[in-house]
Formats: structure tokens, C-alpha cells, sequence
């Protein structure tokens, strides 16, 4: 694309820039006063010129070093505030070139539905090896807690009011009456936004995380995920009419929020209580919502129209003998199925214990023996009304109304709200997403110690070895019989087990009511953390039999249970053993048995964010990449059906990236028409706040599986086997490049909590969750997003990168051949060219002149040059080792929205950085005073909502 091209292109962003920009600075001016805003501007065109090299690079920082605190902290809100409201225009621009692009008629683009269709189409594929490869079809994005979503709910919806204003202003002429009052909205909601604190007076709590999540659900997910399920349903069918493909919707989403106990104290049986239920209360509301809205919309009279005798014995079934009904029996088919639905959730909530007011219609309150009015006028009485017993009764009632209405020719109105209706019933059920579970296995080991113990089965498990445990666990697996009484595991001054055993087995039971109560998908995993054998994975099938979730069968029946166990595998050398051990677990009998009565489904989750603090980022990748292989090896030879779970976070330093990519990126075979993956920090908000964004990372997600399970995508064929000989090596340099800086090299740790905010991370009021899982100051022990969050802080980003370049260098060694089998494996490999892509995306935000600023607050002078001047020496290494192999010389040829958005914002990166550095030295000082903390918290909010994915 030429200049002027780029520029005409780019010039609607600038224009929204600018608008918001010039806002803001008169809120600013209006409202601090015109010391405050001519200091901000000083700054800001400071920082222009440093960014056009016109002055040194050190000249914001000299300008802010001492600044009075009380001038600081509007300047540090001001450049905060403006990075929000880039990012706001940003997404504006994106949407602007997707319309741009479909308007001109171009061919679609790879990651859209539309695309993916394009290349099955040519692909010639058998239908019986598609029906086959999408059995079991599921793409699950799972939303968890791990806290780097840094807005607050209220800074959360003035951005969405901005962002919609912005749209419905862009449709009209600067000359239309109606332009300037949406000026005028525009500046309430910026002038809101500057009243609204950034930062919360007290951390998370993990029910307020709760609600972080469901809120997705609401302003988007209920609506989007039905419709793309719709979509891809019928597309494929179309395609492949005699196979009836994705018998069950393909994107069903889940969570860990409530569920995910490992290192966190704060979930609890009643945290378990609580996700579970208001999940419920949001599915149940919004059906009911639904159903009172499709009352009003569905008049027809009979008087009209011919019903199906089914929708006429439907219409009865409520009982509704209201003369103004009377012809209408689509409305009074409804009001049955709301008295029904009414008298479910009524049964299914009551099972669970009370939580804060739900966000119910009237109907649910209104039910169970009580009587409600609708806008209707009429009164929805729940008694003597049938619960559904099941998601599948009520959907069986709709599609009594959807056939009727098609039967008349009115598919018009069925295609509408109803089929909304539909598809989120059978999407979402009663349970809306899955919560899973998760626990590290040296609690499980320690309960199931201490049962065995209390039982008398054996009085010290833990000084078994691994046959031994396998051989006892295995025997108990297959009996019905409880080790324990449920009144020994009582909480309270009467308990006979310890407080750790009656809380995980607290939590266990928790979630047996939610499965009881809103249905099998409610609970659909048990994740353990840190897996290493088979004992690990059969501790937790024990403490699932345990609480009745696993049924072991007998021998007239035989097993069932609807979680499934899920080993984790984190650590760079948990992933190389990671087949071994799932393959000895299926050779146990009674666990076979269990995998095949869930149709021989089993799942496996790899930890992309333990595996990069462990090994480095190249090493990581590598053996996430050679763990699947070998997984899929072992589906294979054991008849199996692998789905893989990804923990990725939103960082490249956690497995970050364009999902897209890094789906095609998979080795074959490892997809399958499945797979998870975690969504995390405030990408989440990035992906999911609004329906257009939402609907375009869902649909990109099932794109790339689709494409992944259906098509050859690795294209390496004959010559995978030299190209992952290649790989072997360069991750093992990486490794040791990787283990001499942060594993080997004395005072890393010392350097790395002087020279980054790590402490102050642990005081941002992000999350429920402490940012180390034991007290203590190993790397091993840190939780890996304040690892990442702290580099990316301090601009350093070296989860996302280190080591690779000394490894492409090494392993090259001067010979041009070799380094042209690099340069052919990064054109031909999606893998490799994901990787070097995703490298290149974290450096280009890596700053070393700002990351040199916060090594002088190192106060070792000795250990600072020699640690700051590794990292220095590696990135311009990886820089010059990245051009060589892809043949460019920026870093982000490939993407130039990515480059364009890093340049715009680097003149208010700047003064944020330089506040920074300024105030952790005064603190470290001795100045802890509120507005110093204050401060640093928000320059590091600012720094994280401008980085998009810090943590």
C-alpha cells in the first residue's frame, strides 16, 4: 500500500483521536484548571518530539522527576484517560475496514467464517471423514479470573456509551441537526469518565469477579454465540446434507470463575454455590425475558391463522382462560411454557443456597405458589405447573411453536426472536456455561491421605510408592462404598476431618448440587494442576466417587459420572512426560472404564504460562508443540478421543497471540474439531464487551478449527520429521540461553524485584487472588501474571522473547544454509511463522531506553550492568536474528494495524513510564505516602489498558 494510500486509510482514526483527545483536554482545562492542562500539554509535546528524535530520550523523564504528587496524579489520569480512549478508536477503525472491505466486494478475509467456507468448498472433502473428525464438535472460550482486567465496571460501560455514540455519530454530516447533541453526550460521558476514580479503594472480591464475568453474557454472549452456532450449523449442513452435523451447538463456552481453587484460599463450597447459581439466575432470566417479549410480538389470531394440533394442545395446557387470549393461542402457548419454565428455575435455584437479589424477571419471583401481572394485563400463575425437568423438554415446547409457525409459511417471525430463543436454550441450557474445577494435586494427595487414614484403608499413603498408591486407589475406584460418613466432613467445631479436607470436599459437594440442580453440563471438568502420574489423576477420580459425582458402577450397570478428570501439565518437563503418563493412566482398567463411558472422550490441558516461566519462550512453544504430538500419538494407539485444553493468557509470555494463528498453528491431528481455551485479563474485555467485536473473535475461533480439523495446514508433510529435529535443538539453546539469565545468574531475583513494580503489582486492587502460590521469593513460585505484568510494566517484555535470538544464532552459526532452512520453515510452517510473528508483536513494545530507567533503580551497580546488559545484548540480538530469517526489517512488516497503533501511543507511553520510574524511587525512599501509592497504581492501570494485553 503507498503513503498517501495509508494515509487516506488511517486519517478517520486521527480524526476520532483527535475529537476525543481535544475533549478530554477541555474537561481537563475546564475542570483542574489551566496549570494542570498546560503542564500535560508541555508533556505531551515533549514527548512528540522525543518520539521524532528532535530531543533526547531521557527529556520527559528530566521534566517529571519531582513533580509535585498533586500536580502528578491529574497529568498520570489525563495520559491514562487518553490511552482509553485510543483504544476506543482503534476499535472504531477496525470496524471502518472490515465494512470497507466488504463493501468493495473483496474476497473475505482468512479468520472470517465466509473464508473458511471458501476453502472447504474446494478442499473435495468426504463427507463420512467430516462427520467423523466434527463428532463431538466444541470450540469453548473459558473466561477465568486471573486478573488483568484493570477497568473497573463503571470506567467498563462509559467506554461502551463512548464507543456507541461514536458509531451512531459517523453516520451522520457535520451539517445534520442531530450532530451536535452527539458532541454534546460524548462529553458527559468523558466528563463522567474523568470524575470516576480508576482505581478501586479495595481488591476484588471473588464474588465481584463473579460478576465481572456473567457480564459478558448479557451484553453480548447470550446474543452472539446462538447466532454463529445458527450459522455454522447450517452452513455445514448445506454443504454436507445427509450427515447432520453439530447435533449439539459447537461454541458453548465455560469458566473457571468460583471454580479454580488452586492457590486460592477464596473459593470456597459457598463460592461454588454462588457461581453456579447466579450463572442459572442469568440463563433462566434471559429465557424468561424472551419468552415475555416473543408474547407480545406473537398476536396471531386463529381467527387467521391454522395452528399445528401440537401448538393447540400446548395453547391448553396453560389453563389461560382469558377472553382477550382467547383466539391468540401462540401467546397463550407461551404464557404455559413461562408458567413451566417459571416453576423450573423456581426448583433449580431453590436448590442452592441464597445469594444477593438476582436480576430476575417478575415471573420467577412471581412463581412457586405466588402470582405475577405482565405487561399484558394478565396474571401468570406458576402453581400446579409442571417444572421442565431438562433444557430438552423446554426446547421440545419451542420447536412446537417454530414448527407451527413454518407450517403457515410465517418463517419470517419463527427466524427472529424465537430462534434466538432456541438456540440459546440449547447453547446455554439451565447451567448458561460450564464451571470448571480445579486443585493442585498435592492437596488431592494430602486428603486422600488423611481418608484413607480416618477409614482405615491405610494409615500413611504418602509413604507408598507410585505402584502401591496406583494398586489402592484403583481398588477403591472400584467400589461404591464411601471412605467417610458426609457428617464426618461437616464444617464447624464437630468436624472429625481436618479444615483442608473438609473444605475440598466442601467444594466437591458444591458442585454435585449444581450438577443435580441445572443439569450434567453445569460442572463438565475437574482440572489438576501440576500432574506428574497416574496416582495424580486417580486421587482425583477417588475424591469425585467420593462426594457421589463418579458413579463406579457394578455389575449390572456400569460406570458414569459427568466431570471429567482433566491433567494439567505445566512445566516444561511435566509436558515432555506428559503422554507417558496419560497412556499408564488408560492402561489402569477401572479408569478405561471410566473414559469409555464418556465415550472414550478424554481431556488434557497444557500450561502454556508455568512452561514459559520454566523453560523461556522458545522452549515453551517447542514443548507444548511436541507434548500434542506426542498426545495425539497416544489418542491414537489407545482409541481415544483427545481434546486438548489451552491455557493461554493474554500476554505472548503466557501463549498470547491471534488466536486465529495460533489454532492453525497446532500440530495435526491435536484439534479434531475441538478444543478450549482459557480467555483471561483484559482481553477479555478487548475480545467480548462489544457484539461486533464479539461476534468476530467467536467466529474467527471456530474458523481456525474448522480449518485445523479439516484441511492440511501444518504443510510440512514429508519434511516434518528434519523440521522437528531443527526445533529440538534450537528450543534446548533457548533453554540454556533462557536458564543462565533467570535460572543461573546470581541476584536475578534481587534485580528483578528492584528493577520492576513486582511489589506493586501485589497492591493493585486487580483480583481476588495473591500473586504468589506459596511466600516465598523463587521465580518458581511467583504466579506467572505478575511475572509477565511486571516485565511488560518496566517495557522489558522478556517472558515473550528471551532466548531466542542467542538460540537462531547459535544454531546457525554463520552457515547460509542453515539459515536458509529457517527462512523456508518460517514461509512454509504455520507454527514457526506464528511464533516469530508473536515475538515480533512483544518486542515492538518492548522499549530498551525506557527499560534502562528502571534498571538505575537497582541500587547493586555491579549487578545492574551485568544483568540489564544481558538483556540488552539478547534483544538486539533476537532483532537482528528475527530480520535475518523472515527478510524484513521492522518487526511488525505483517502487522502494519499493530505498528501504527504503537507508534501512535508512544508519546503518551512516555510520561506514564517516566511517572513511574520517579515514584517507585521515591517510594523505595521512604515516601509512603497515599498519593505516591496512588500514583503507581495508576500509572500501572494506564500502562496495562494501553499495552491491551500486559498480564
Amino acid at each position: 500500500m503507498r503513503e498517501d494510500q495509508i494515509e487516506a486509510a488511517t486519517a478517520p482514526l486521527r480524526d476520532d483521536i483527535r475529537f476525543l483527545g481535544a475533549i478530554l483536554g477541555e474537561t481537563i482545562r475546564d475542570h483542574e484548571g489551566t496549570e494542570v492542562f498546560d503542564l500535560i500539554e508541555r508533556v505531551r509535546r515533549e514527548a512528540f518530539r522525543v518520539r521524532r528524535s528532535e530531543v533526547d530520550r531521557g527529556a520527559v523523564g528530566d521534566m517529571l522527576r519531582g513533580i509535585d504528587i498533586s500536580i502528578g496524579i491529574p497529568l498520570i489520569r489525563a495520559f491514562s484517560h487518553f490511552l482509553l480512549l485510543a483504544n476506543l478508536a482503534e476499535d472504531l477503525q477496525r470496524d471502518r475496514r472490515r465494512s470497507a472491505h466488504l463493501a468493495v466486494g473483496a474476497p473475505p478475509q482468512d479468520s472470517s467464517l465466509a473464508a473458511t467456507y471458501r476453502k472447504l468448498d474446494t478442499a473435495e472433502l468426504d463427507a463420512a471423514v467430516v462427520a467423523d473428525l466434527l463428532t463431538d464438535a466444541l470450540v469453548a472460550p473459558v473466561i477465568t479470573a486471573h486478573p488483568t482486567e484493570t477497568r473497573r465496571r463503571t470506567v467498563f460501560d462509559v467506554q461502551a456509551g463512548i464507543t456507541d455514540l461514536m458509531r451512531r455519530r459517523q453516520r451522520y454530516a457535520p451539517s445534520e441537526p442531530e450532530y451536535p447533541e452527539f458532541e454534546k453526550q460524548i462529553r458527559r460521558q468523558i466528563l463522567t469518565l474523568w470524575r470516576t476514580s480508576l482505581i478501586r479503594l479495595a481488591r476484588l472480591r471473588i464474588q465481584d469477579e463473579i460478576e465481572v464475568g456473567l457480564r459478558y453474557y448479557e451484553r453480548t454472549l447470550l446474543e452472539v454465540i446462538p447466532r454463529i452456532n445458527a450459522e455454522v450449523r447450517a452452513a455445514l449442513r448445506t454443504r454436507w446434507p445427509d450427515s447432520e452435523l453439530l447435533a449439539r451447538p459447537i461454541l458453548r463456552p465455560g469458566s473457571w470463575i468460583g471454580g479454580d481453587r488452586d492457590g486460592n484460599p477464596n473459593v470456597t463450597g459457598a463460592v461454588v454455590h454462588r457461581a453456579t447459581h447466579r450463572a442459572g439466575e442469568v440463563a433462566f432470566g434471559h429465557y424468561l425475558t424472551e419468552l415475555e417479549e416473543l408474547e407480545k410480538s406473537l398476536s396471531q389470531s386463529s381467527r387467521l391463522v391454522t395452528v399445528s394440533p401440537e401448538l393447540g394442545r400446548l395453547a391448553d395446557a396453560g389453563h389461560d382462560d382469558s377472553p382477550q387470549r382467547a383466539d391468540e393461542p401462540y401467546r397463550r402457548a407461551i404464557r404455559s411454557i413461562r408458567a413451566r419454565l417459571s416453576a423450573a428455575a423456581q426448583r433449580a435455584l431453590a436448590d442452592l443456597p441464597p445469594v444477593a437479589p438476582a436480576a430476575l424477571p417478575p415471573a420467577v419471583t412471581a412463581s412457586a405458589g405466588r402470582a405475577g401481572t405482565d405487561s399484558l394485563g394478565g396474571a401468570i400463575v406458576a402453581d400446579g405447573a409442571q417444572p421442565y425437568a431438562s433444557p430438552a423438554e423446554l426446547l421440545a415446547d419451542l420447536d412446537i411453536i417454530d414448527a407451527s409457525m413454518r407450517s403457515t409459511g410465517d418463517d419470517l417471525l419463527a427466524d427472529d426472536r424465537l430462534a434466538g430463543l432456541r438456540g440459546a436454550v440449547e447453547t446455554f441450557g439451565f447451567h448458561l456455561q460450564g464451571l470448571d474445577m480445579r486443585q493442585n494435586s498435592e492437596t488431592h494427595e494430602q486428603v486422600v491421605a488423611e481418608l484413607f487414614a480416618w477409614a482405615g484403608v491405610h494409615s500413611d499413603y504418602a509413604s507408598l510408592s507410585e505402584p502401591k498408591r496406583v494398586e489402592l486407589l484403583a481398588a477403591e475406584l472400584a467400589t461404591r462404598r464411601p471412605l467417610v460418613a458426609p457428617a464426618a466432613y461437616e464444617a464447624g467445631p464437630g468436624a472429625r476431618l481436618s479444615e483442608l479436607a473438609v473444605k475440598e470436599l466442601g467444594v466437591l459437594r458444591a458442585a454435585k448440587v449444581a450438577l443435580d440442580s441445572l443439569g450434567p453440563d453445569a460442572v463438565p471438568n475437574y482440572i489438576i494442576s501440576m500432574c506428574t502420574s497416574v496416582s495424580d489423576m486417580l486421587e482425583a477420580a477417588l475424591l469425585l466417587k467420593e462426594v457421589g459425582i463418579l458413579d463406579p458402577g457394578d455389575d449390572i450397570s456400569g460406570p458414569s459420572g459427568p466431570v471429567g478428570v482433566v491433567p494439567l501439565f505445566e512445566t516444561i518437563d511435566d509436558l515432555r512426560h506428559g503422554a507417558e503418563t496419560l497412556s499408564a493412566t488408560l492402561e489402569v482398567p477401572v479408569y478405561r472404564r471410566l473414559v469409555a463411558a464418556r465415550g472414550m472422550r478424554q481431556e488434557v490441558m497444557l500450561g502454556y504460562s508455568d512452561s514459559n516461566k520454566d523453560g523461556g519462550y522458545l522452549a515453551a512453544n517447542w514443548a507444548l508443540y511436541r507434548a500434542e504430538l506426542d498426545l495425539v500419538e497416544v489418542a491414537q494407539r489407545t482409541g481415544i478421543r483427545l481434546r486438548l485444553f489451552h491455557g493461554r493468557g493474554g500476554t505472548v509470555g503466557r501463549g498470547g497471540g491471534r488466536s486465529y494463528n495460533a489454532i492453525l498453528a497446532q500440530p495435526a491431528g491435536a484439534v479434531r474439531g475441538s478444543l478450549r481455551l482459557t480467555e483471561q485479563g483484559e482481553v477479555i474485555s478487548t475480545k467480548y464487551a462489544d457484539p461486533s467485536t464479539a461476534y468476530r473473535n467467536l467466529e474467527s475461533l471456530v474458523a481456525g478449527t474448522l480449518e485445523s480439523t479439516l484441511l492440511d495446514v501444518e504443510g510440512l508433510g514429508a519434511d516434518a520429521g528434519p523440521a522437528y529435529e531443527v526445533f529440538d535443538e534450537l528450543a534446548e539453546a533457548a533453554r540454556r540461553a533462557y536458564a543462565r539469565l533467570v535460572h543461573e545468574t546470581p541476584g536475578f531475583v534481587e534485580y528483578f524485584r528492584a528493577s520492576t513494580p513486582v511489589a506493586e503489582v501485589a497492591a493493585l486492587n486487580l483480583g481476588s487472588r495473591p500473586a504468589s502460590r506459596k511466600p516465598t521469593s523463587s521465580v518458581q513460585d511467583l504466579r506467572a501474571i505478575p511475572w509477565v505484568m511486571a516485565w511488560s510494566q518496566a517495557r522489558v517484555m522478556l517472558p515473550g522473547w528471551y532466548g531466542t535470538g542467542t538460540a537462531i544464532q547459535q544454531w546457525v552459526g554463520g552457515d547460509p544454509q542453515r539459515l536458509a532452512t529457517l527462512s523456508e520453515l518460517f514461509r512454509r510452517w504455520p507454527f514457526f511463522r506464528d511464533v516469530m510473528s508473536n515475538l515480533a508483536q512483544v518486542m515492538a513494545k518492548a522499549d530498551m531506553h525506557i527499560a534502562a530507567r528502571y534498571a538505575e533503580l537497582v541500587p547493586d551497580e555491579t549487578l545492574r550492568d551485568t544483568i540489564f546488559g544481558m538483556i540488552r545484548e539478547e534483544y538486539d540480538r533476537t532483532v537482528r536474528m528475527h530480520a535475518a530469517v523472515t527478510g524484513v526489517g521492522e518487526l511488525l512488516s505483517d502487522n502494519p494495524a499493530l505498528a501504527e497503533s504503537i507508534h501512535n501511543r508512544f508519546p503518551y507511553l512516555e510520561p506514564l513510564n517516566a511517572m513511574q520510574v520517579d515514584l517507585l524511587r521515591r517510594r523505595r525512599a521512604g515516601d509512603e505516602s497515599e498519593l505516591v501509592e496512588r500514583g503507581i497504581l495508576l500509572t500501572m492501570n494506564g500502562l496495562a489498558t494501553a499495552l491491551r494485553n500486559s498480564g
